[in-house]
């Protein structure tokens, strides 16, 4: 495939089954397109680069030029559900090193052990936010340096997982709850996101009408 080859695809809302497993769902179309396997790694380019795992979209979604992330890989790439990206295959190499730094001060000891196992598979770029749980507690950390420099890698059992005893204080005005957190609320969510993301596609329709 000649290198930048793409697709532009729209954002859609991840299922319940795939929500943080680091997976984009894709059209067979664009599988095949792309010459990409079940397993491989695209980009997705928003208004920020991130990465995912590729696999076949769902029946249901046939015909449709969709693709469907969690809220962590939209929040990554800095878009929200209806905005395009454009979708490319890159290639992962294995991480040394993973250095993470806390989104607020925290203290956990001896969890590199743990992470990795948790992290293991999981493609990452630097930049790139996730969230984990540490005894039911959700905590946020910002991959801040990753080896080797590539366009994606992927934490395996030897990677090396450091945690920063400083914070990456520059993502903190990135919101913390993704629409997938809150169960239950379907038509009540659709009707928020509406509040929220429209003004941030689109405020010079609000400019027109005086609203701030």
């Amino acid at each position: 495939m000649p290198k930048g080859e793409s697709v532009t695809l729209r954002v859609a809302e991840a299922l319940k089954r795939d929500v943080g497993r680091g997976i984009a769902r894709l059209p067979l179309y664009v599988m095949e397109r792309l010459k990409l396997s079940a397993g491989d790694l695209v980009e997705i380019a928003g208004r920020r680069k991130t990465v995912a795992k590729a696999m076949p979209g769902y029946p249901e979604d046939r015909g449709k030029d969709i693709i469907r992330i969690d809220g962590t890989i939209r929040m990554n790439a800095k878009v929200g559900i209806d905005d395009r990206v454009e979708i490319r295959k890159v290639e992962g190499k294995p991480a040394t090193r993973i250095v993470l730094a806390p989104t607020e001060p925290v203290e956990i000891g001896g969890a590199e052990e743990y992470l990795s196992r948790i992290l293991e598979s999981m493609p990452l770029v630097e930049g790139d936010r996730i969230r984990l749980s540490f005894f039911g507690t959700p905590v946020d950390f910002v991959v801040v340096d990753a080896r080797p420099r590539a366009e994606a890698v992927l934490v395996t059992p030897s990677t090396a997982i450091e945690i920063s005893e400083k914070t990456a204080e520059a993502v903190r005005r990135i919101p913390k709850v993704t629409y997938e957190d809150i169960g239950g609320l379907g038509d009540q969510i659709q009707r928020i996101r509406e509040m929220v993301e429209l003004p941030l596609r689109h405020p010079e329709l609000f400019e027109k009408l005086g609203i701030e």
